[in-house]
């Protein structure tokens, strides 16, 4: 179930956008590119130490929302819940570097968007059964020329049947129905993982736990699963309650330098499992003869003491995780987003907290950036605070996050990359 709500602020500068992009090049809009780089900064924000300083305008007329991504595309998509008893009314909100409003797309129970280096839009969210108006079930849509204001319907991959495991089980019910698609990221080759949770996690029987991570190709068969994580019990490689997965590749096209790695991160947000680690990474490794084997990622083990005095795989590092990124440049940061605690965490791709100290500086420990929480006067309505930040992304040294209790887009840039 799903419609398009035609909007006349759909304009020619978003159809300039597209058009300059090309899937292996860049464009070349030097007004987007400096909003992009530089925003409207208030020097009164911007401290004297290393620090994340918020760049303006805000996206302020979002309702609710629960994702942003920022495409291969280079536009702005953020998932908004207008109204939360009434999943009819999720939507898919498209800006221009400028923040301005250029398409809106309204997807049933619309929780979670991706886009994969075609410039295809994969979008998580609800379907109500043909045959039975009372069943919705998990999905992911997948849609072309959204952006264009043209949106084609490709494909739907829809629980239970898109899991190569259940094309021979029968519906189970409220089950079935309680099934949930929690977080979609792709590959450089534009595979897809889907991350699923739902209430079945028995390992020993022919379908898959609910709770783990269903691969996808590009023409949306299922080609696999991240076998070997384990579905409800706290460990490195645990996919008990996933909120969001990340991998390495994303924007800006590139020809060349775009991560071929196929692992991934995953948050692990829900509050119904008890877990020592919510925030971790999964390495997978092509096994001659097992296929691809996922496992830990070990490179977070290292506790260096003489070079942060934080790390993502401290016990109980995280309350409620939302959202997880990484960078896809050098800098190669990893963001998480926690709700319980209202805030943005920074850490290197070895698990150190903070980042990495200016070249002319003295200090030799990763600088902690990580920032939120309500704020002096406790309303969390600040520059710097955050209500239930629900997404995080970040582009071109710039981080967005999705300020779901503010009903506002925050954008962000380090202090020593605006030098």
């Amino acid at each position: 179930m799903h419609f398009v709500k035609n909007n006349l602020v759909l304009s020619l500068a978003a159809m300039a956008l597209l058009s300059a992009c090309n899937i292996f090049g860049s464009k070349q809009n030097d007004t987007v590119d400096d909003v992009f780089k530089q925003g409207n900064i208030d020097p009164n924000l911007v401290p004297n130490s290393v620090s994340y300083v918020p760049l303006y305008p805000f996206i302020n007329n979002v309702r609710n929302p629960l994702d942003v991504i920022v495409g291969y595309d280079e536009l702005v998509y953020v998932v908004a819940d207008n109204d939360e008893n009434t999943p009819e009314d999720n939507e898919i909100m498209v800006f221009n570097g400028k923040a301005e409003l250029v398409f809106r797309l309204a997807i049933l129970g619309a929780t979670d968007i991706t886009q994969d280096r075609r410039l295809h839009t994969y979008i998580a969210g609800r379907y109500y059964s043909v045959a039975d108006k009372s069943i919705n079930l998990a999905a992911v849509y997948h849609i072309e020329n959204l952006a264009a204001g043209n949106p084609k319907f490709n494909d739907t991959l829809k629980h239970f049947a898109c899991d190569e495991s259940r094309r021979n089980t029968a519906f189970r019910g409220q089950d079935d129905i309680n099934v949930q698609f929690t977080g979609l990221a792709t590959l450089f080759d534009n595979t897809l993982y889907v991350a699923r949770s739902g209430p079945r996690n028995d390992v020993t029987g022919i379908a898959r736990p609910d709770n783990g991570v269903l691969v996808f190709n590009s023409n949306g068969e299922n080609i696999g699963f991240a076998s070997g994580l384990t579905p409800t019990q706290s460990s490195l490689k645990s996919a008990a309650g996933i909120t969001a997965i990340a991998t390495q590749a994303g924007p800006p096209q590139r020809l060349s330098g775009i991560s071929t790695s196929p692992n991934f991160y995953l948050a692990l947000g829900n509050p119904d499992y008890a877990l020592e680690y919510r925030a971790i990474g999964i390495q997978a490794t092509l096994d001659p003869d097992q296929g691809m084997v996922y496992g830990e990622n070990t490179n977070f083990l290292n506790f260096d003491n003489t070079k942060a005095n934080r790390f993502l795989y401290e016990s109980f590092r995280f309350k409620q995780p939302s959202d997880i990124f990484f960078a896809p440049d050098a800098n190669a940061y990893i963001f998480v987003t926690d709700k319980a605690t209202d805030s943005l965490y920074v850490f290197t791709n070895i698990g150190y907290e903070g980042v990495n100290p200016p070249a002319n500086s003295n200090v030799k420990k990763q600088i902690i950036v990580s920032f939120g929480g309500s704020g002096a006067d406790g309303k969390a309505s600040g520059p710097f605070n955050f209500i239930d930040p629900s997404g995080v992304c970040y582009f071109r040294r710039m981080v967005l996050v999705a300020d779901k209790g503010n009903n506002r887009i925050c954008r962000y840039m380090l202090n020593t990359d605006l030098q």
